[in-house]
């Protein structure tokens, strides 16, 4: 389909107020965006269903698109268009993103050697956490709360794997890292683990929070003596 200026239409899916499931309208004429200079336009051929989609369309999450937006945070699919001052891709390429990376990662500084704790690895960023964490020559630890979840850490890159559902789990992360503690956590569910993590925590180490779901209770004191950190990232960029 074609407006009348020439600019070709697409259906997506859009919101124009925050709300529940209801909220998702379909329509058919959506102008296809025109990519800036240094932007590339991406036909998408899969889409995740990302949990802080949910909250950026309920109007629940700490920063709200402006009405009306086009959801979804992580697609892949072939580059259909760039921008005149885009070099590094081309039309026909094949791509992945997850919108505009905030700097929280670059934060952690991390360095070949150091040990990381990726909570919750068996899911998707947890693997990809693994994998990356690896491929810089730390020390991976991971979690997970099934038997087939584990072995999927265990084939991502990690050199051991802890049962979360176990209530002695805390006690044999601390046996493996012995009383240095781990210099980084990768932290999916910080209302229920952040309080642990400051106590396993190495001197000058840092707890990532990429998910939480709630509030939790911590005493401050943990950071002071080791003089550790906690980072939040947010992997979040609303389109127009």
């Amino acid at each position: 389909v074609t407006m009348a200026t020439g600019q070709k239409l697409m259906r997506a899916i859009r919101v124009f107020e925050f709300g529940g499931p209801e909220v998702l309208k379909l329509q058919s004429n959506v102008a296809i965006p025109i990519p800036k200079d240094h932007q590339v336009l991406i036909k998408v051929q899969a889409c995740g269903v990302n949990p802080v989609d949910t909250y950026i369309r309920s109007g629940t999450y700490s920063r709200k698109p402006l009405l009306p937006y086009t959801p979804g945070l992580d697609v892949a699919g072939i580059i259909e268009a760039v921008g005149e001052s885009v070099s590094a891709f081309k039309k026909g390429d094949r791509v992945f993103t997850t919108s505009t990376i905030s700097g929280g990662y670059a934060d952690a500084r991390v360095k070949a050697g150091e040990s990381v704790l990726v909570h919750g690895a068996s899911g998707g960023v947890g693997i990809a956490a693994c994998q990356i964490a690896r491929a810089y020559g730390l020390k991976v630890l991971g979690t997970a709360g099934t038997e087939e979840g584990q072995k999927i850490v265990l084939q991502n890159g990690a050199h051991e794997v802890f049962n979360h559902k176990e209530a002695n789990y805390i006690d044999k992360i601390k046996k493996s890292v012995g009383e240095k503690g781990v210099d980084v956590i990768i932290e999916m569910l910080a209302n229920v683990n952040l309080s642990n993590d400051l106590n396993l925590l190495s001197h000058g180490g840092r707890v990532i929070v990429v998910g939480s779901r709630g509030p939790i209770e911590i005493n401050p004191r943990d950071t002071m003596a080791k003089e550790s950190s906690i980072i939040g990232v947010a992997l979040y960029s609303s389109t127009k």
